[in-house]
């Protein structure tokens, strides 16, 4: 989930856009608005709101949004949480967006269930809205989803945890990311699903809400709970990251096995200096995309996008094992983010 210089025009965006509230709306000529669009009443518009304006997944995401927008001749809007799980933020941020006559919105919601009602309002005027990467609880509050399959995320990094594991007792930890919101239960079940074990067999269980610093305070309270740990989960690489640290500190480093999701290059890079043995890579760029060209598609002939769409996900590792099919490090540098 993640990251990160148009310094000048987004400052200029700032001093044009006016009513900026818990969240800011970017977009009055948002870089990807200016081309091909029209500036009369017929522009398309389409929204983006993501959770943050600072993880680099969303970084990219909204790369692939401004990229894909340009192409398609549309105006992008933007908007982002002031943190994860500004569910508050995000509801003015689609109140902005209907009131300014987008056609669509993209988001990725903070909160599953809290962002509903604001959805089936935009919705009730006529806009489309898709979700990226979270889905809304139910999924069927929003038309359509685009997103990785968070739960064979998880379940790819379980196999290829237990394959390394090669019979040994294992002793685990799951580093996850706050309660209720949906990606993180995905991934957290898939991998307990992949190692083949249930909840009852974690040794430790923490929160960390993806965050590296808290993502070492949650091993080393782990650490003092059950000091043999020997496999960790983690719902990103950040959190990967605070646990390495954790580790190295006692001296573990080498002999725990970290796991973790989202293929970012930061964590790859990880994977590839042997700090986190494999990861899930997921493509926020393509959900973006996607999501754009499905909108522009509603606004041409009133087609809707539907269900789900699975934008992949491919297991990263230099260490393959047997019955985990992988890719190394090299492709997933090169199709990394962030």
């Amino acid at each position: 989930m993640s990251r990160i210089s148009r310094l000048p025009s987004s400052l200029l965006r700032a001093a044009a856009c006016t009513g900026a509230a818990a969240l800011a709306l970017t977009a009055c000529g948002s870089g990807s608005g200016s081309g091909s669009a029209s500036t009369g009443s017929g522009e398309v518009k389409v929204g983006l709101i993501t959770k943050t304006d600072t993880n680099p997944f969303f970084v990219k995401m909204k790369e692939g949004a401004e990229k894909t927008a340009k192409a398609e001749g549309v105006k992008l809007m933007t908007a982002a949480g002031k943190f994860d799980g500004d569910n508050a933020g995000q509801v003015t941020a689609i109140e902005n967006m209907v009131a300014s006559g987008v056609k669509g919105i993209l988001i990725t919601p903070s909160d599953s269930k809290a962002i509903v009602p604001a959805i089936e309002k935009a919705k009730a005027k006529g806009v489309l809205v898709i979700a990226l990467d979270t889905p809304t609880e139910p999924q069927s509050a929003v038309d359509a989803l685009f997103a990785t399959d968070n739960l064979k995320a998880g379940e790819l990094i379980g196999e290829y945890a237990k394959a390394a594991m090669k019979g040994k007792t294992a002793k685990i930890a799951a580093l996850d990311l706050a309660p209720g919101v949906s990606v993180g239960v995905q991934r957290h079940n898939g991998f307990l699903k992949g190692f083949g074990v249930t909840d009852k067999d974690v040794a430790c269980a923490q929160d960390t809400g993806g965050d590296q610093s808290k993502g070492q305070t949650a091993m080393e309270n782990c650490l003092q709970k059950e000091p043999g740990i020997n496999v960790v989960y983690t719902i990103n690489e950040p959190a990967a990251l605070g646990a390495y640290t954790a580790l190295k500190a006692k001296g573990r480093e080498k002999d725990v096995l970290i796991v973790s999701v989202d293929g970012g290059c930061t964590g790859t890079r990880a994977v590839k200096d042997g700090k986190i043995a494999a990861t899930s890579q997921q493509y926020p760029l393509k959900m973006a995309a996607e999501g754009v060209k499905a909108v522009v598609t509603y606004a041409k002939d009133g087609k809707k996008a539907s269900g789900y769409t699975d934008t992949g996900v491919t297991l990263i590792t230099d260490k393959a094992q047997d019955g985990a099919a992988s890719k190394d490090t090299a492709y997933g540098l090169e199709n990394c983010w962030g």
